[in-house]
């Protein structure tokens, strides 16, 4: 299932008995990173048990180089956010990415990832791009497997285009400040410090 190599984008040369392949760098980086995603799973609701049906033996994410969970953010490159994220785990899901190193990506998995779903009240997150840039969304409440296959395919397509001397592809720590729904650092830690979080532990009204 893996994306492979099209005719125009390879050559295979013949001489002196040695076969050798002529490509463009871009090309090859590109196929290596599309075809050896290492996930970040970050499951809270019922969106992370359909993304462990895809893990699992019947659509089975090996498919596509990605049967390696990294738990650790330090080890992984793309972040699959499942489930709805309260106020309480916005600084967590923040400090994730910014742990993860370049390049990376994210996908955003069901309503609830993607904007709120039925949950628009003050404790949840109003969409995971308000908080870190999103490369792919996955519609559903919750998406099955092959939802969340089909946006997998749509990032290494994603990945596929990508371009060295493009000058703004790594800026993934910040969504767009231009939006209006964008969600500065230290406004999410004052939103977030009622509740409690693992991040920051110490209260603004103390």
């Amino acid at each position: 299932m893996g994306l492979s190599p099209r005719a125009d984008q390879r050559q295979v040369v013949q001489g002196g008995g040695e076969p050798w392949i002529a490509t463009r760098l871009d090309f090859l980086i590109n196929w290596g990173r599309a075809n050896s995603l290492w996930p970040m799973p970050f499951g809270t609701a019922c969106c992370a048990i359909e993304f462990m049906a895809t893990a699992a033996s019947k659509y089975d994410l090996a498919r596509f180089g990605m049967e390696r969970m990294s738990f650790s953010p330090r080890q992984a490159d793309v972040l699959i956010c499942a489930g709805r994220v309260p106020f309480k785990l916005a600084p967590v899901l923040r400090r994730i990415w910014q742990q993860m190193p370049q390049p990376k990506w994210a996908i955003s998995m069901g309503a609830c990832a993607s904007s709120g779903g039925m949950f628009d009240n003050y404790a949840v997150v109003q969409g995971i791009d308000t908080i870190i840039p999103v490369d792919v969304y996955v519609p559903g409440c919750p998406p099955r497997p092959e939802g969340l296959i089909y946006g997998i395919m749509l990032l290494q397509k994603k990945i596929m285009s990508e371009r060295a001397k493009d000058t703004t592809l790594r800026r993934e720590m910040e969504p767009d400040p231009t939006s209006q729904l964008y969600i500065p650092a230290p406004v999410i830690d004052e939103l977030s410090e009622p509740f409690g979080n693992s991040v920051h532990q110490t209260r603004s009204g103390l």
